[in-house]
């Protein structure tokens, strides 16, 4: 048991959690009173999951990130590829992976780390204690970037395609058969990306199942519209050819409701859902409730907030759409602005 009582403790080191580590250090706080808790360090889900997966940031906004913050000393890492890209091309991800891997490796030395998962929160006597199975841990302030997972399809008859493979056309085209049917959830950039690639692979029929149509992000000069929501490059070029053009010849798209939904699937082999995620809930904090986070300010209770996939930004554009805002740079935006109020509110 640590009897150790930090300063603040980042559990995740994905994206977010390495974002929250470089600035809280640039903003003066002690390395060694910060407590970094994840139980790999690989990236997050973002090295795990999604290499293979095509972007829809571009270079540029990767590299703004890479260099945001000055305690990831990124000018001294190696010459990644990542950084003979096009800026305002997208890319895979993997080009992304590497150069935070190395960020990560870099603030490992800096701080107190601690490979393990955190089951239980309580707040005592104004700090944290964060318990794991074997070990124990305090902290005055804690930073939770734990990430979130795909929603799940509610329906236990029909045999589901994990969003993880389905996004990674490489792992997709391994676990289909040309002969079967599929039904895709969705209409999300995610959603177009997996029915590309099924046409592509060319199985028997897809059929798309949507609530809501096909949305494109709109460069409008100083801000996008449908930044976070509408789709982009490759995957947008696809689709006004293939999805609001003309209809490839094993695909039919359909709006459904619960009733319809059961019928479509009843004619399906398999389902792939790609409508969203929801927080990662492996962690119990006595008293408060993570979902419930503050949106705005990332306040999740005295000491306690929330950063990235798990706890986005909710914000409006200029045109009052209403938007989670996700991205690695877009993490890093909401951190310079909300972190000054983190450092004033009380536990």
């Amino acid at each position: 048991m640590s009897e150790q009582i930090f300063e603040w403790a980042i559990v995740g080191a994905g994206p977010a959690g390495i974002a929250a580590v470089g600035k809280l250090i640039d903003a003066g706080v002690k390395p060694t009173s910060i407590l970094w808790i994840d139980e790999e360090f690989n990236v997050g889900d973002l090295g795990r999951f999604w290499q293979n997966v095509s972007s829809n940031t571009t270079v540029k906004l990767f590299t703004r990130f890479l260099e945001a913050a000055s305690s990831f000393s990124y000018r001294n890492a190696p010459d990644f590829p990542l950084n003979h890209m096009p800026p305002e091309k997208t890319c895979a991800l993997s080009a992304i992976v590497e150069p935070l891997q190395w960020v990560s490796e870099h603030l490992c030395k800096k701080v107190h780390i601690e490979e393990t998962r955190i089951q239980r929160m309580a707040l005592t006597k104004r700090f944290w204690s964060l318990d794991s199975k074997t070990a124990a841990y305090h902290a005055k302030n804690v930073i939770l970037a734990t990430g979130a997972i795909p929603l799940s399809l509610d329906y236990p008859t029909i045999p589901t395609i994990a969003f993880e493979t389905a996004i990674d056309k490489h792992q997709l085209a391994k676990a289909i058969k040309p002969e079967e049917t599929y039904a895709v959830f969705g209409s999300s950039h995610s959603a177009m990306m997996i029915i590309q690639h099924l046409v592509e692979q060319k199985v028997k029929k897809i059929i798309n199942v949507y609530r809501s149509p096909c949305s494109y992000a709109v460069d409008m000069g100083d801000w996008i519209l449908f930044d976070n929501t509408g789709l982009k490059g490759n995957t947008a070029a696809w689709a006004k050819e293939h999805i609001d053009g003309a209809l490839p010849a094993n695909l039919v798209r359909c709006v459904c409701d619960e009733e319809q939904t059961k019928d479509v699937l009843s004619q399906c082999d398999k389902a792939i859902y790609a409508v969203g995620f929801t927080p990662r809930d492996t962690i119990k904090i006595e008293g408060y409730d993570h979902k419930h986070y503050n949106p705005h300010v990332g306040i999740i209770g005295p000491g306690l907030f929330g950063l990235g996939i798990g706890f986005p930004e909710i914000k409006a554009d200029p045109f009052g759409n209403i938007e989670a805002r996700v991205g690695l740079w877009k993490f890093m935006d909401y951190l310079n602005t909300v972190l000054p109020l983190w450092f004033k509110y009380p536990t």
